[in-house]
């Protein structure tokens, strides 16, 4: 399953744009980044059958485990992309929350938009490296 990371804004060379790149390069499963610009742009039809999973702070606060458990079922379903959509500064329109497959959140604080894109990063990397059967030293 190929792991689609859109974004919002430019990332440009900044200390949150290191550790995007240090995860991209771990992450073993099939992955895309793509920037947008703040308004408008458009990305290509995805892949079919696609999930689409929208960092909203009205999301779910999956846990690590959870969010590789999500992700095994949508593979496992048969499903060829997974979509993560990290928004404008103002966020998601509700057409977008309404029609995406999960919501999620990375707890109740705002963060600054380069590191939740970090975050999330962090947590493909780590969703995977549970599945690929790694130690998790939170388990249990």
């Amino acid at each position: 399953m190929l792991l689609h990371v859109i974004a919002r804004g430019k990332i440009a060379r900044t200390p949150e744009a290191e550790l995007v790149a240090r995860y991209e390069k771990r992450v073993t499963w099939p992955l895309k980044l793509t920037e947008l610009p703040e308004t408008g742009g458009r990305v290509a039809d995805p892949l079919t059958p696609c999930r689409t999973v929208l960092l909203d702070e009205k999301g779910r606060d999956l846990s690590s485990e959870e969010l590789a458990a999500t992700l095994e079922k949508w593979r496992d379903g048969g499903v060829r992309e997974c979509r993560f959509v990290l928004g404008a500064a103002d966020g998601h329109s509700q057409a977008e929350r309404d029609a995406a497959d999960l919501l999620l959140a990375f707890g109740r604080a705002t963060w600054p938009h380069l590191l939740a894109r970090a975050m999330l990063m962090e947590q493909v990397f780590r969703a995977t490296s549970i599945l690929a059967g790694h130690p998790y030293h939170r388990a249990g």
